[in-house]
């Protein structure tokens, strides 16, 4: 039985990295990701590769297509997953873009989330507007759709945060993932915006990559989310990329405490 996502957010501020499955390998993704439990992670999110990721910058980008070039497969992902589940309880959710879910069957998608213990789904390329048209089965199988909040939507935080489920996923930045040196957005009001209509946990993402920007946004967020700088150590080490993974979750873990 795994852990709902919820739980990631009890004790304290919760630390929640990204990683390309299948980057550089299906086995090793799996490494990885008990890695960052240990480390300190309260949450993985598990990106499942797209050939065309519209939000992503490069760094991720070019995680997808070494993923996809190594054979990964929406199958061996949930496959990996359920192997995962034999060594950990630890909250799960995927990123990936709608295209995939679409064409592997909402249904038999979210059915597959069941079965393997995934909490919940990030879906950057769904409007909101049209969360309904997988929300449903999702709920049915146990599944989160998590709400992303940007800077432009100002005006629908309040609709936006009043239905979200699992946690909500604040876009600290315009434009696409990646290391940002300065982040401008006036996010202590989305998130007073946001604490107005709900108590699900808000966490800040895109951007985020070094300990001090991860303590400032921890200090008004109920988490943070890193992406770009993982990739970029597992870019860089490959199948060796595991102790610097855990060097950087831990000092990550550590800022926000």
């Amino acid at each position: 039985m795994s852990k709902k996502i919820t739980d990631a957010f009890k004790n304290g501020k919760a630390f929640i990295p990204f990683i390309t499955a299948g980057d550089p390998s299906i086995e090793k993704t799996k490494e990885f990701i008990l890695t960052m439990e240990k480390a300190g992670a309260d949450l993985i999110e598990i990106g499942i590769p797209f050939s065309d990721p519209i939000a992503e910058g490069v760094v991720i980008q070019e995680a997808d297509l070494r993923s996809l070039e190594a054979g990964t497969t929406t199958d061996t992902v949930f496959d990996m997953v359920a192997d995962l589940r034999k060594e950990t309880d630890m909250p799960l959710v995927f990123m990936t873009y709608l295209n995939i879910v679409f064409y592997y069957g909402y249904e038999r998608f979210f059915n597959r989330c069941e079965e393997v213990g995934i909490s919940g789904i990030i879906i950057p390329d769904m409007p909101y507007e049209e969360k309904g048209e997988c929300a449903d089965i999702a709920a049915k199988h146990g599944v989160d759709v998590i709400s992303m909040i940007a800077p432009t939507s100002e005006e629908r935080i309040r609709t936006i945060a009043g239905e979200a489920h699992g946690f909500i996923y604040v876009v600290s930045s315009m434009g696409v993932t990646g290391v940002r040196s300065k982040i401008t957005t006036d996010l202590g009001s989305i998130l007073g915006h946001i604490k107005e209509v709900t108590e699900i946990p808000a966490a800040i993402g895109f951007g985020i990559n070094t300990p001090e920007q991860a303590k400032e946004m921890a200090s008004i967020a109920d988490g943070v989310i890193v992406g770009s700088a993982i990739v970029r150590i597992v870019a860089k080490y490959g199948k060796d990329a595991a102790p610097y993974i855990y060097s950087y979750v831990k000092g990550m873990k550590d800022a926000i405490r």
